[in-house]
């Protein structure tokens, strides 16, 4: 695996790719890999000649300066995990090569930037496309392989490669789970032993609703679910909403295609899933 941190080594080595004619996958992520990322590394390679992987941990999507810091920084583990798996390229460059000074960014991308995640972290949105665009610019690939645990993410990168006519086309990857039906997430190292078992309520209800839903009986459905996870010590609830899986506002019965999507703090950990139910 050859490793880049700056973008102007990165560029170079990929327009020797490029001039074969080779494609590229790209999986970007935060780093504190697991099995999840894996598998959209391992979508890439079947989907792609080349397989890269970045790994930073961007400032610019967390509100929170407490959460940036605590978010979990494993760069030596990651290395070792994409070496086991045969990726191509590891990208991990530090802010200030992807940063210069006070940049300023807002590209408008509709409502669905203040609905649910955006309502409870504002700005984070743009800080998402901020970064994915300058990645998109540097790297130019293919296709880009994304997580459906970030399914609202999904939809606003959709946005904005759509708006800035960018020429790569988006994977939406499963959710990867643990045996016990936790969505798999870099946070999971912060959960205590209790917080794990008391996380299992979102897994649970998910799967509830996708096995009794009914498009009639939506608002009753939403409020049963959001019952039994406020029923669950330790859990608090941001919110559950039974979504039109395009607009991510309240589905109805013309909704083609529905998802439901949960996001709570479990102990002092807040974790996000969902589930595509037509």
């Amino acid at each position: 695996m050859k490793t880049f941190t700056t973008r102007k080594s990165l560029q170079e080595y990929l327009q020797q790719i490029k001039a074969l004619n080779q494609t590229i996958g790209f999986v970007p992520t935060m780093g504190a890999l697991h099995r999840g990322h894996l598998s959209l590394i391992e979508l890439a390679q079947q989907q792609n000649n080349v397989t890269l992987c970045s790994i930073f941990v961007n400032p610019s999507q967390f509100n929170d300066p407490n959460d940036l810091e605590k978010y979990p920084r494993t760069i030596e583990a990651d290395t070792q995990l994409l070496e086991q798996v045969n990726c191509d390229i590891l990208f991990s460059p530090g802010v200030n090569e992807m940063y210069d000074g006070n940049e300023q960014w807002h590209l408008n991308i509709g409502e669905t930037e203040h609905l649910l995640e955006g309502e409870f972290r504002p700005g984070h949105y743009q800080g998402v496309t901020q970064v994915v665009n300058k990645f998109f610019n540097i790297i130019t690939p293919d296709t880009a392989y994304f997580g459906q645990k970030d399914y609202q993410q999904f939809l606003i990168i959709s946005k904005m490669v759509t708006i800035l006519h960018m020429p790569v086309k988006l994977v939406m990857c499963p959710i990867m789970r643990e045996a016990d039906g936790l969505a798999m997430s870099s946070r999971n190292i912060h959960l205590t032993a209790a917080d794990r078992q008391h996380g299992l309520v979102l897994s649970k209800t998910l799967n509830w609703l996708g096995n009794n839903f009914d498009k009639k009986n939506i608002p009753a459905l939403k409020k049963e679910a959001a019952q039994m996870i406020n029923a669950e010590p330790g859990v608090e609830l941001d919110y559950f909403e039974i979504a039109d899986a395009d607009t991510l506002h309240q589905a109805n019965e013309a909704s083609a295609g529905i998802v439901a999507l949960v996001a709570a703090k479990v102990g002092h950990t807040r974790l996000i899933d969902n589930i595509v139910i037509s």
